[in-house]
């Protein structure tokens, strides 16, 4: 198996002896990883077997079909580890990285509502790709719905990288660096709509403490009246 003609740019080009020599073994393994909170290549791994492929030297359905099987199994791998450690290790060393009890229900009160958006987009960011199954699996996020959403991410993301990569061809260099420019103002523009959907879950949580603050001043104040009348 050759490699294709054109200089790979990057992390590509470290990559390519990988699948030189392991080809369709290298992309189950690393996606399979990438996918289950260990920071290894595995979206990489698919835009370069992509490459390989559209120049002849892997099959292009056989490589999505792979990095699909592997990206599924790999976040309910996660969402495994998440679901029988995530918890314990919370209560034990949650407050060492300031995540309290309260920040956890928040937690779970916001993937409860937007959980299942989280897990196909995360799919796309890094650092959250590898931790969104866990997460999703510490939150106690129900595991059909995970499923759903896990199936539909892993089809896109696969979809969309795999498509990129076997479509880039010769002009695989000035591609990989303009998907790196604005993967970076996508991160950016996901980080401004979760901070801006958890500074909402924050203010309609005031917001309810206050009105149940209300609402035990009034009570405690008829029951004043109420003894008073029944003392008179």
């Amino acid at each position: 198996m050759s490699a294709p003609a054109t200089p790979l740019p990057g992390a590509l080009a470290g990559l390519a002896p990988l699948l030189d020599h392991y080809g369709y073994l290298a992309v189950a393994l690393l996606v399979l990883l990438d996918n289950c909170g260990i920071p290894v290549p595995g979206q990489t791994i698919l835009v370069l077997a992509c490459v390989y492929a559209g120049s002849g030297h892997l099959d292009f359905a056989a490589v999505l079909v792979i990095a699909f099987v592997a990206a599924t199994l790999g976040n309910s791998l996660g969402y495994l580890i998440g679901s029988t450690g995530g918890r314990a290790f919370v209560h034990r060393w949650g407050r060492y990285v300031l995540l309290t009890p309260a920040r956890m229900e928040r937690a779970d009160d916001f993937f409860a509502r937007y959980g299942g958006t989280v897990v196909v987009v995360a799919r796309f960011i890094d650092g959250l790709r590898q931790t969104n199954g866990i997460i999703a699996g510490t939150t106690e996020m129900p595991w059909r719905r995970f499923a759903v959403f896990n199936v539909i991410g892993a089809a896109l993301w696969t979809a969309v990288w795999g498509t990129f990569g076997y479509l880039a061809g010769a002009n695989i260099g000035e591609v990989y660096r303009t998907a790196v420019r604005y993967q970076l103002w996508f991160a950016i523009g996901l980080g401004v709509v979760v901070a801006a959907l958890l500074a909402r879950q924050v203010v309609r949580y005031r917001r309810r403490r206050r009105e149940d603050a209300d609402t035990d001043a009034d009570t405690d104040t008829d029951a004043d009246m109420d003894a008073d009348g029944d003392g008179g």
